[in-house]
């Protein structure tokens, strides 16, 4: 994937060694050490997306108008769960024959999975990703992007109490069911680096344990195991069913498909300017986690889906992550890690093609009722 860069900085400059967390040119990364008052303005050439030589309270002059521009496309995604109507989802929750069996249960597992899966990437994003990305284009990008991931856990909030669900069962599915947690705890382990606060980048070997842990953040758990949910909901929405949540996945597929091209460029711009991290030995540990976490959401899915339903089976989804996995692989510049495979959701792109989408804020719902409000008798 060739990375953009606006500024035309020196080609030399990309290949520099970085400055070291105890070199004295280097900045502090945090932004909120002491100021120093003879310190020289920032230079284009002395940012970097990490051990950054340049102080990343500054943010103009921009280096990486890619983030910039991925910011300003988050804003005018703007939306709130509140505002899409679930009564028609409610009536057919409640209803006997409304939804059968397998498709409750898919429902309710794929909500088990999402309801704490959004607070375990808010937590990424806030405690870890933030502190060792220094620059501060991509950082004004993941405050955007953590108020998403709360709006997201919001979401679940929402289907949960308008549904009336059972609180407890969702929430606690990640612990619950081995499938589910499975997916946490690999997660979990590849992202130790991120969760420790001792970690710091600026050593071959701490920026290659960073740079792993953002392949485990941004292209599995966001960039793969999100879009079995997606595509098991938004069948059901292309059936009219459950399309009040159908809608509300709708427009987090399209911010997460914003979040999985932005970690993407991070990633890659990474590596173009520290190649010496991206060895074939490092090369093969990254296709081998993507090979695994295929392997991992094709257990979901035969977990969620054990018969199936019209248009959507495990062996559907295990086929679709084939191809998620391969596509993932050639945007970190490596070869597809299973053999040929086909998208058998073709429809999954439309749902992505943000050009192809409604406007939202031209069919929002302004007064809602959740499952408590209405009578069923």
């Amino acid at each position: 994937m060739t990375m953009l860069d606006w500024s035309e900085p020196n080609p030399a400059s990309a290949a520099m060694p970085r400055a070291l967390p105890h070199d004295p040119l280097a900045a502090d990364a945090t932004g909120l050490g002491t100021i120093d008052r003879g310190a020289a303005r920032v230079r284009v050439d002395d940012k970097a997306m990490i051990n950054a030589r340049a102080d990343v309270n500054q943010l103009l002059p921009l280096k990486y108008r890619w983030a910039w521009e991925k910011y300003l496309a988050g804003c005018n995604n703007h939306w709130m769960p509140t505002e899409v109507s679930m009564q028609a989802d409610i009536a057919l929750w409640k209803s006997k024959d409304g939804l059968t069996e397998d498709e409750r249960r898919m429902v309710k597992r794929n909500l088990g999975f999402f309801a704490a899966s959004e607070s375990l990437v808010a937590n990424n994003v806030v405690l870890a990703i933030y502190r060792h990305l220094t620059n501060p284009e991509c950082r004004q990008y993941l405050l955007r992007q953590s108020f998403e991931e709360a709006v997201h856990t919001h979401t679940f909030q929402y289907i949960v109490e308008s549904l009336s669900l059972d609180e407890g069962e969702l929430f606690n599915m990640y612990r619950e069911v081995p499938s589910i947690t499975d997916k946490a705890a690999w997660a979990l382990a590849h992202t130790q680096s991120l969760d420790d606060p001792d970690f710091r980048t600026g050593t071959p070997e701490a920026d290659r344990r960073f740079l792993r842990d953002l392949v485990a953040f941004y292209v599995v758990f966001e960039g793969m195991w999100f879009y079995t949910g997606f595509a098991q909901i938004l069948s059901l929405g292309r059936r009219n069913k459950m399309v009040g949540i159908a809608e509300q996945y709708q427009y987090i597929l399209r911010d997460e498909s914003i979040h999985l091209n932005f970690g993407i460029d991070v990633i890659n711009q990474i590596k173009a300017e520290n190649p010496h991290l991206w060895t074939p030995a490092f090369q093969a540990e990254v296709a081998g986690m993507i090979r695994d976490a295929a392997e991992l959401e094709a257990a979901y899915g035969r977990d969620t889906m054990p018969r199936g339903f019209l248009g959507l089976n495990a062996a559907l989804c295990e086929e679709y992550m084939h191809f998620i996995a391969n596509r993932r692989s050639a945007q970190l510049g490596l070869p597809p890690v299973f053999g040929e495979a086909d998208n058998p959701f073709p429809w999954m792109s439309e749902a992505m093609d943000l050009k192809k989408e409604k406007n939202f804020f031209e069919t929002r719902v302004i007064e809602y009722q959740n499952g408590g409000a209405l009578s069923w008798e």
